[in-house]
């Protein structure tokens, strides 16, 4: 007889949408994968793209995957709303009610689980900085992009229009950083290129870190290149400046020094989104993330799974760590993928073993940088330009493939190579 397992998958990243995709419906003996899938966005956005919807040189509508019809074509259940607690005595996670133009459409409820799998993601960091919940935007999901742009494009052409200077600071030189600076200079070129004379002359963007370079996880080579290419493209870099306090106008530095910025955004940090925080009776690391062991199972609860951003993976023997990236969080739903079912019968199963193979970052369509893996005959070779930003966007259409398979992902490459001759270049009203 067949018996119906319920896995709640909270957050649909890489990883967790991923997991979702290829596990619902599906059959392991006697055991069927009963999966739904909660998230309070309607749509999956890769989240390395999300810089480039926020500074709108990309439109977002053709970047996403909705959730609802993802579900319909995978065989999972799509809940929407965003999961507020988890009751591990119960196993059932409480959603809170949707509301749409003011009117709730959903009420709060509860789904229940056999297996929860947390995959989501991570927040930026403030540490506690004053100022920073008050005047600074993140982006950490589709919806803080899409705002952000919403009051980037607003802010920057009035302030153009009535001929005045306009002034962005991002605080933070990992790749979102600096990979939204290159960006947003992207977007005011377009800007150019579109009738607004001297748009370039009118935007400063200043990136500020706290270490003393940028892109401290990258080869020193990649931090070194990448830091010229900035400022040859007009941003401002400031490293070794910690931010002690951001207000309405700017960002104060403990030497006495001032950025102004007339748009300011918090990069910096990463740390387990609240709920991840608030679960009783789990281990956690100080930056919030659920404990697990090499089997991505919570130490404290075995009916928890926890991958990508907000886990953390005790034991391995070399001592290493797994990044907070994109490549990380695939690797380790393709795990989940693979073992969940030999997991779920206590039965032996191989170790996680996430593999590195090299980090890219793009700086827009000006340049792009990154490094192999340093495994087999790679040994952490250096890449830039037209080789690294292809590696850049083979990343991208891998992700595609592994949602809609190798037919549909392709389609898609092919109509996104058509829609960027005839879309505007930058999203503008």
């Amino acid at each position: 007889m067949t018996q119906e397992h319920r896995i709640v998958v909270v957050g649909g990243g890489v990883a967790g949408l991923d997991i979702a995709s290829h596990l619902g419906g599906k059959q392991f003996g006697d055991r069927r994968f009963s999966v739904t899938l909660v998230d309070r966005e309607p749509a999956h956005v890769w989240k390395p793209m999300l810089h480039t919807i926020a500074a709108g040189t990309q439109e977002v509508t053709t970047q996403q995957t909705s959730y609802l019809v993802q579900a319909h074509n995978r065989g999972f259940a799509y809940e929407p709303g965003e999961v507020t607690s988890v009751d591990r005595e119960g196993r059932s996670v409480r959603v809170a009610a949707l509301r749409l133009g003011g009117d709730d459409v959903l009420p709060e409820r509860s789904v229940v689980y056999d297996t929860l799998v947390l995959a989501v993601g991570s927040e930026a960091n403030d540490f506690g900085t004053p100022g920073v919940d008050e005047h600074c935007r993140t982006i950490n999901s589709r919806g803080e992009a899409i705002a952000f742009n919403d009051l980037l494009r607003t802010r920057m052409l009035k302030a153009f229009a009535a001929g005045k200077a306009f002034s962005v600071a991002i605080v933070g030189g990992g790749a979102t950083g600096v990979e939204l600076a290159a960006e947003i200079v992207q977007l005011v070129d377009l800007v150019e290129h579109y009738g607004i004379a001297d748009a370039g002359e009118k935007l400063r963007v200043t990136l500020i870190e706290s270490g003393d370079r940028l892109l401290g996880s990258f080869p020193e080579r990649v931090s070194r290149e990448v830091r010229k290419s900035l400022e040859q493209m007009g941003v401002h870099v400031r490293t070794g400046a910690r931010v002690a306090r951001a207000d309405e106008c700017g960002f104060s530095l403990p030497d006495g020094g001032y950025v102004e910025a007339d748009l300011k955004v918090w990069a910096a940090g990463v740390r387990a989104p609240t709920l991840i925080r608030s679960i009783e009776g789990i281990e956690r690391t100080p930056a919030g993330q659920v404990v697990v062991g090499r089997d991505l199972v919570c130490v404290n609860d075995r009916s928890i799974v926890a991958v990508g951003d907000c886990a953390s993976i005790r034991g391995d023997p070399l001592g290493k760590t797994v990044p907070t990236t994109a490549q990380a969080a695939s690797q380790q739903a393709a795990y989940v993928i693979d073992h969940l079912a030999t997991i779920l019968d206590r039965k032996q199963v191989s170790n996680f073993d996430y593999r590195d193979f090299g980090s890219l970052v793009s700086l827009g369509g000006y340049d792009a940088y990154g490094t192999l893996g340093r495994f087999g005959l790679f040994k952490g070779g250096f890449l830039r330009g037209r080789v690294a930003q292809i590696g850049h966007a083979m990343l991208y259409r891998r992700h595609q493939v592994r949602l809609h398979g190798l037919r549909r992902g392709s389609l898609l490459w092919i109509s996104d190579m058509i829609g960027s001759r005839v879309r505007p270049r930058a999203r503008l009203s």
